[in-house]
């Protein structure tokens, strides 16, 4: 017998199932509320509204527990790479040896961007943020593919689409970052993985050899796995609600890319270095800081610490420390910024006022850390959480049209003034 909730109006009572997930989460379905009663909730950022049913992403913030397609993150961080998780992502299984093969030899057919987009680099201003120049070339791939918004399309063509956004944002990606250095770019080499023909293109130079360092290809497998999708979030849900209009998925990914670039999504990793360089400006006493942060009259927050959705240690976090560890060990890296992070780090670990509030370093923290070791400047770690997060984006976008979502259309309530007339 299935449970229902009941809501009683001015006196008349209506019920309304109840629903269950595989992970025993609960939801009351409201779908038919306004039909039945003239009534809508409000739920202001849809904190308490499950806007679908997705089998893609699990995430339980009060025990920090976060799985793909039914996989803990700690195992695929572990033993997969970022190609293996973006097949599990947008195709629901792993990959066998030779899917996977498939996949990454198909993808390398496609790394290629056309050289017309060339020319759109040298238009924008020298001074252009990334993110900006990375949601227009985004877009303008639709272009290039125009295919792409075909009503109706079949597999094959879809998939098409899939693979090519899939293979050419690395490409787009190192390209922005070359532009903005005023070097060559570098093109792809097929032969090299996923990671590492992004790293490739990145760090490569034409005047010199360069070998990729194992240790390095591992931190960023790593970080673009834990950042490859985060269930219903603010720029997954725009990626959706863009979808929903039948909108081509290049589209929907730039919308994504525009939400993302706000400081309290995807930008916080770049405020914790801007953060960690006002302390290093100021001194460096993190004492005084970390007191600044307990000071309920300080409007000073200390940046990458704590999480507005789990309420315990960020799983993502515990795999990522022990690899941004290894990379300033490997690197043996003597950064002034660097070491007010891991004093800050020690703090946030052992102070009981951290603790009680469960204040931990997240994954925003020690990403924002690898980045700067790596030698990315802050302004350019959101285009690199873009591009791990591009094939939860693509999962997500594929669910919502194979599931023949309706359009994304929420409700209001109006506050505004009424009966007004033109004096004329």
């Amino acid at each position: 017998m299935s449970a229902n909730a009941e809501i009683k109006i001015d006196g008349k009572s209506y019920e309304f199932p109840i629903i269950t997930g595989t992970e025993n989460e609960k939801a009351i379905d409201i779908s038919k509320l306004r039909d039945l009663t003239g009534h809508i909730t409000l739920d202001p950022g849809y904190k308490n509204t499950g806007s679908t049913k997705s089998a893609i992403t699990f995430l339980d913030g009060e025990e920090g527990v976060l799985k793909y397609r039914g996989y803990p993150i700690e195992e695929l961080a572990e033993k997969a790479s970022f190609l293996e998780v973006a097949y599990l992502l947008i195709y629901g299984v792993l990959p066998s040896t030779q899917e996977l093969e498939n996949f990454q030899n198909t993808i390398s057919k496609h790394t290629l961007i056309h050289e017309d987009m060339k020319k759109f680099f040298d238009g924008f201003p020298s001074k252009s943020h990334p993110m900006a120049q990375l949601g227009s070339l985004v877009f303008s791939l639709a272009t290039f593919y125009p295919e792409s918004f075909k009503q109706n399309q079949t597999y094959e063509e879809l998939n098409l689409t899939i693979i090519k956004l899939l293979a050419k944002l690395p490409t787009i990606v190192a390209f922005i970052y070359k532009k903005s250095l005023g070097h060559p770019l570098i093109y792809p080499k097929n032969k090299y993985d996923y990671v590492t023909n992004y790293l490739w293109m990145t760090f490569g130079q034409r005047t010199e050899d360069y070998e990729v360092n194992p240790k390095i290809v591992s931190a960023m497998n790593k970080l673009l796995i834990l950042h490859a999708d985060h269930e219903q979030n603010c720029s997954t849900s725009t990626v959706r609600m863009v979808g929903s209009s039948d909108c081509n998925l290049y589209a929907s990914v730039s919308a994504g890319i525009a939400a993302l670039w706000g400081p309290l999504h995807g930008g916080a990793n770049q405020a914790v270095i801007e953060m960690l360089e006002r302390i290093k400006e100021d001194g460096g006493d993190t004492d005084k800081w970390i007191a600044k942060a307990k000071d309920k009259n300080d409007p000073f927050r200390m940046m990458g610490f704590g999480h507005r959705v789990y309420k315990n240690f960020d799983p993502r976090a515990k795999i990522i420390k022990k690899a941004c560890d290894d990379i300033l060990e490997s690197l043996g890296i003597n950064d002034p910024v660097l070491a007010i992070a891991k004093r800050l780090e020690e703090a946030a670990l052992t102070d009981p006022y951290f603790i009680e509030r469960k204040l931990y370093p997240n994954v925003d923290f020690y990403s924002g850390i690898i980045y700067r070791a790596l030698g990315f400047p802050s302004e350019f770690f959101t285009v690199l959480f873009a591009l791990g997060r591009l094939p939860g984006w693509i999962a997500q976008w594929k669910e919502m049209k194979e599931n023949k979502e309706p359009i994304g259309r929420p409700r209001q309530v109006y506050t505004g003034e009424v009966n007004k007339t033109m004096n004329k």
